[in-house]
């Protein structure tokens, strides 16, 4: 059964089909990057990876070729899910690069384990493979975060300007969390601040 998909333009699915991503062929467990011109396709492919060259690219495509291994063979169709995700996320830099394949790959073995579990019939087993799921889930939240603090998604400046201090008080300048205790201070040690202080504070 064919089911007709309608994609709106401002969709991410529809702003990365406009611009095609040559796929891969596995042969003899070698990459070959499907294209007319070799360089156009691996340029093209570098970009949709985060790639910065030639040599990045090759590796990358390397080290997901054989976390897409499905009974010790690299798998062309998990390769190619895993290439897409990798494109959907769309990394800017190196590391992010290696983020996303990192988190692609997590996410590749936490499927591969949970279809174990769906066969598992002995609880040590079940117990065992759970056990191995929550820390790949625990995993891929970490590198989620990570992945949000690296593009500035985690750190939230807070300014606050135009800061009275009453006499007797105190003003604090400098780092404040979200986690940080209530500081109460104490009468005569306002500090050198004066009557204008600006707190900056980043979540951690």
């Amino acid at each position: 059964m064919t089911t007709a998909m309608t994609r709106n333009s401002t969709t991410p699915i529809a702003r990365y089909a406009s611009r095609p991503t040559p796929r891969v062929k596995l042969s003899e467990q070698r990459i070959a990057i499907q294209h007319p011109d070799v360089e156009t396709g691996e340029r093209l492919l570098a970009e949709a990876l985060g790639a910065v060259d030639q040599d990045a690219l090759h590796g990358i495509l390397k080290q997901l070729m054989k976390a897409s291994v499905i009974l010790r063979k690299p798998d062309e169709d998990n390769l190619a899910f895993m290439i897409s995700m990798m494109k959907s996320i769309a990394p800017r830099d190196s590391l992010e690069a290696m983020l996303t394949a990192q988190m692609v790959s997590v996410h590749v073995a936490t499927m591969r384990f949970t279809c174990r579990l769906a066969f598992a019939e002995a609880l040590p087993e079940q117990e065992g493979i759970s056990r191995i799921l929550t820390r790949l889930a625990r995993s891929f939240t970490a590198q989620m975060e990570a992945l949000n603090r690296h593009r500035g998604n985690g750190d939230r400046q807070i300014t606050v300007q135009n800061l009275s201090v009453q006499d007797g008080g105190s003003a604090i300048v400098g780092n404040v969390t979200q986690q940080a205790n209530l500081i109460a201070a104490e009468p005569g040690t306002a500090t050198d601040a004066g009557p204008t202080a600006a707190i900056q504070g980043a979540t951690a």
